[in-house]
């Protein structure tokens, strides 16, 4: 039995010897020199790899920038800097690690719907583009820019009229806490120049995880459309046309794989025209989970294995607390198990049904429910893939106060 008929998914890394390779080491080999269990790892080459990929997919005048908040280990962020074209960040802890690296301050942007005075100083000081959510956000920032002397940097995020469908996460459209409504944003455009803003453009990000390349194609087209309505009332052209991002990954059985090479071909249908109407704006898409989130895998060991009436368990030194996603209760409606196996029996000499669960004290604490896994023994290294984006960070570590995991860039 082959590791795809098993687990019937395709693996994203090579094995050697039955074990999985990260970053060029074996799973059991990397958790020696971690010293510990459970961890996440990080493919550098897998990173370096999906970037290139984009740089062919997409046309040469597409800017790439990674959304910070789906993965900001340090080492990472710092590999993606000589990389990417930019970064967007959503909280003040994100822009520090961001400006620890070689990235220049205006190629960096500030999203989020609640930020606060203090948010708002530091990224007028720090002179990077402020996405901002709402007017009292640009007054604000007018406020600032006097106290400090420096004409703050903004780009308007705007909440379109329209949705991106077939959307995991639906951040545009209808009633949103996201953005400015796209229908104020023209009066609002006016009183720029009055509040001495230096206005660099337009972010618009319709939605999250998508799978559907039509869907992606129709909400860029939509944008453009959009921007060129909007800019009509700018206060000076467009330097800056953030199209959002909306990439999905593939997590769950049946799901296919976003057809980049698609929306690339159509991206370089309309973006000619596009720069007819905008000459000196870049042209963004916003990309986070779909850079990282197949290059990284949560790893944990098997501490015991119990049978309860017929069912087997495994019981793991890692869970929800370390990975709410996987466990079902980061957004699934219904549960769905992510990618998991016996990292160092890929093909097991037996195939089983088995729950793989954490340690903590609740039904929910669940890493894979009755899936086909080689037969795992106590001390075995279970892995969780897919788990490069919104893991460590998204999780409530300190829940039942059980040890921290740690993250290693391979």
């Amino acid at each position: 039995m082959n590791a795809s008929s098993q687990h019937r998914f395709t693996l994203p890394f090579p094995i050697e010897d039955n074990g999985l390779i990260i970053g060029g080491v074996s799973v059991s080999q990397l958790a020696e020199r971690v010293g510990q269990t459970p961890f996440y790892a990080y493919d550098r080459e897998m990173l370096s790899q999906r970037i290139a990929m984009l740089r062919a997919a997409l046309p040469a005048d597409i800017h790439l920038h990674f959304a910070i908040k789906s993965n900001p280990m340090p080492a990472l962020v710092q590999h993606l800097a000589g990389l990417v074209d930019g970064f967007d960040v959503a909280s003040a802890g994100e822009l520090k690690t961001v400006l620890d690296t070689v990235m220049p301050p205006d190629k960096i942007s500030f999203a989020g719907p609640g930020k606060t005075d203090r948010e708002l100083r530091q990224a007028t000081a720090a002179r990077i583009v402020v996405n901002v959510e709402s007017e009292r956000e640009l007054s604000q920032l007018a406020e600032i820019g006097a106290s400090l002397g420096i004409k703050p940097k903004v780009a308007v995020r705007v909440n379109p009229d329209f949705e991106l469908k077939s959307s995991g996460m639906k951040m545009g459209g209808g009633p949103k806490q996201f953005g400015i409504d796209a229908e104020i944003v023209p009066a609002l455009l006016a009183r720029i120049n009055e509040w001495d803003l230096d206005f660099y453009g337009f972010h618009i990000f319709s939605g999250s995880q998508n799978l559907r390349a039509e869907s992606i194609m129709e909400a860029q087209e939509k944008t453009f459309d959009l921007a060129r309505r909007l800019a009509e009332f700018a206060p000076r052209p467009v330097r800056l046309l953030n199209l959002g991002g909306g990439f999905g990954i593939p997590y769950f059985p049946g799901e296919q794989p976003l057809d980049v090479v698609r929306v690339g071909e159509n991206l370089r249908n309309i973006v000619p025209d596009a720069r007819k109407d905008f000459p000196e704006a870049e042209f963004v898409i916003e990309l986070g989970r779909y850079i990282v989130g197949e290059a990284g895998v949560y790893v944990c060991r098997v501490l015991d294995r119990k049978v309860s009436r017929g069912q087997v368990f495994l019981v793991v030194d890692g869970g929800l607390h370390h990975h709410l996603a996987a466990s079902g209760n980061f957004g699934q409606v219904i549960r769905k198990n992510y990618p998991v196996l016996v990292g160092n029996r890929v093909v097991g000499e037996a195939v089983e049904n088995a729950s793989v669960v954490g340690p903590l004290c609740t039904p929910l604490d669940i890493l894979a429910d009755r899936m086909e896994l080689g037969h795992a023994r106590v001390g075995d290294l279970i892995v969780v893939l897919q788990s490069g984006a919104y893991g460590y960070t998204a999780s409530p570590r300190d829940f039942l106060g059980h040890p921290q995991p740690v993250e290693v860039l391979v």
